[in-house]
C-alpha cells in the first residue's frame, strides 16, 4: 500500500514538473521577441478563375486613338436682329394733330383773314415759336400773292414748300465717325432729357455696326447715373470707364480716351452732368470738359445737345446757352412721339442754324432715328393716318 501511494506521488511531481518547465519555456520565448509561431492554416484547393480573351487593338485602332479628336461643329451665330425703322410719320402724335385741326378747318372755303389767323395758330400750337412763325407766313404770303392762290389748299402747300426749304438747309445731319480716328461724342444737356438714354441707344446701334464704343460716365455727381450707363454698356456690349461719386469729371473723360486708344476702340460717348443753362460755374466745367478732349487734336467730332421735345420753346433758350458754352455741334431731340410741341425742330433751325441730327420717337432702341427734314415735313403736311 504504501509502494502504490509513493508512486503515485512520485507521478504526480513529474507531471508538475514538466508543465512548469514548459510554462518557464514559453516565457522565454515571449521576453525574447520570438512569439510563437501561429497555427498553420488548413490548405485548400480553388479551381482557377477563367477570364475572356482580351483582343490586341491593331497598329491602325492605336493611332486613330492617339490622334487629337475633332473639333465639334460650332453653329453659325444667329443673324442679329433687324430693327425696322419707324415712319416718322406714325411717332409724330400731338405734333401733327396741331397742323391737322387747322387745315381741317381752314379747307371748304375762301381765303380770307380768318385763314391766315388759322394757319398762325396752327404754327403756335406747334411750339414754332412768334419769330419763326412770323417768318414763315411772310413768306407764304409773298409766293401766294405771286400765284394768285385763291384756295385754303393752295396756302397749305405753299407752307409746307416753306417748311422744307427752313430744313433743307446745307448742314450736314451726319453723325461724324471717322475710321481709323478717335472719335468723341460729348452729350450735354438739362436734368431729365434724356441723355444717358440716348448715349445707350446709339452705343447699342453702333456696336452693332461693328464699332468698338467706350461709355465715359462724366455724371460724377449722381452715382445712379453711372449705374445706370453701366447696365447700358453690359446690355449693349459696349465698355465702360467710371470714377469715384464726386470725382473730376475731367478725369473720367480722360481716362476713357486713353481706355479707347489702349483697347483699340474707336467712340468714345461722354456723358455729362445735368445742369442748368443758367449756372455759370457749371456751363465752365462743359469748357474745361471740351479742352480736355481737344488735347486729342480732331477727337472731338460732336457736341450733341440733348433737348426734351416737350419743353417747346424753353429748349430754345437752352439751346442759346449750350451753344455759346460748348460750340454746340448738333441737336438731339427726344420724346418727340408725346408732344404736340414738335415745332421746336423749325424754330432751332431758324434761330440758331444747329441742326437736329436725331429724335427719339419711342422706348426701343431702333426709335432713336436720323431726322430727315423731307420726312418730317412730309409728316406734318400728309393727310394719311
Amino acid at each position: 500500500m504504501v509502494v502504490v501511494i509513493l508512486v503515485v506521488v512520485v507521478a504526480l511531481v513529474l507531471v508538475a514538473t514538466g508543465v512548469f518547465v514548459a510554462v518557464r519555456a514559453r516565457r522565454r520565448d515571449v521576453v525574447a521577441g520570438e512569439p510563437a509561431a501561429p497555427p498553420r492554416p488548413a490548405v485548400r484547393t480553388v479551381a482557377p478563375i477563367e477570364t475572356p480573351p482580351v483582343e490586341t487593338p491593331s497598329i491602325e485602332e492605336l493611332e486613330a486613338l492617339l490622334r487629337a479628336p475633332e473639333a465639334p461643329e460650332i453653329p453659325a451665330p444667329a443673324a442679329p436682329e433687324i430693327i425696322e425703322r419707324p415712319r416718322l410719320r406714325d411717332r409724330l402724335g400731338g405734333t401733327r394733330k396741331a397742323f391737322s385741326g387747322a387745315f381741317g378747318r381752314m379747307r371748304g372755303r375762301k381765303i380770307d383773314d380768318e385763314t391766315w389767323d388759322e394757319l398762325e395758330e396752327s404754327l403756335l400750337l406747334a411750339d414754332v415759336g412768334m419769330l419763326t412763325t412770323t417768318r414763315l407766313l411772310d413768306a407764304v404770303r409773298t409766293r401766294a400773292k405771286e400765284a394768285s392762290a385763291t384756295e385754303p389748299d393752295e396756302l397749305i402747300s405753299l407752307l409746307r414748300d416753306e417748311v422744307v426749304a427752313l430744313l433743307a438747309d446745307d448742314a450736314d445731319r451726319t453723325l461724324r465717325l471717322a475710321p481709323g480716328e478717335q472719335n468723341v461724342w460729348m452729350f450735354v444737356g438739362v436734368n431729365g432729357v434724356g441723355k444717358t438714354t440716348t448715349i445707350g441707344k446709339l452705343a447699342s446701334q453702333r456696336v452693332g455696326e461693328g464699332h468698338r464704343v467706350v461709355l465715359a460716365a462724366g455724371d460724377t455727381f449722381r452715382a445712379a447715373a453711372a449705374d445706370q450707363l453701366q447696365l447700358w454698356a453690359e446690355r449693349t456690349g459696349g465698355e465702360l470707364v467710371r470714377g469715384q461719386e464726386g470725382a473730376d469729371p475731367s478725369s473720367v473723360v480722360f481716362d476713357a480716351m486713353s481706355a479707347a486708344a489702349g483697347r483699340g476702340a474707336d467712340l468714345v460717348l461722354v456723358d455729362t452732368a445735368g445742369r442748368l443753362h443758367t449756372k455759370k460755374n457749371l456751363m465752365d466745367e462743359l469748357s474745361k470738359l471740351r479742352r480736355i478732349v481737344d488735347r486729342t487734336p480732331g477727337a472731338l467730332k460732336e457736341v450733341l445737345l440733348v433737348i426734351d421735345a416737350s419743353t417747346g420753346q424753353n429748349g430754345l433758350v437752352q439751346a442759346k446757352q449750350f451753344a455759346d458754352a460748348v460750340e454746340v455741334t448738333g441737336i438731339a431731340l427726344t420724346k418727340l412721339d408725346g408732344t404736340s410741341k414738335g415745332g421746336i425742330v423749325l424754330a432751332i433751325q431758324s434761330e440758331l442754324g444747329i441742326p437736329v441730327k436725331i429724335v427719339g420717337v419711342g422706348e426701343g432702341i431702333g426709335d432713336l432715328i436720323e431726322f430727315d427734314p423731307a420726312e418730317f415735313a412730309s409728316a406734318l403736311f400728309s393727310d394719311e393716318g
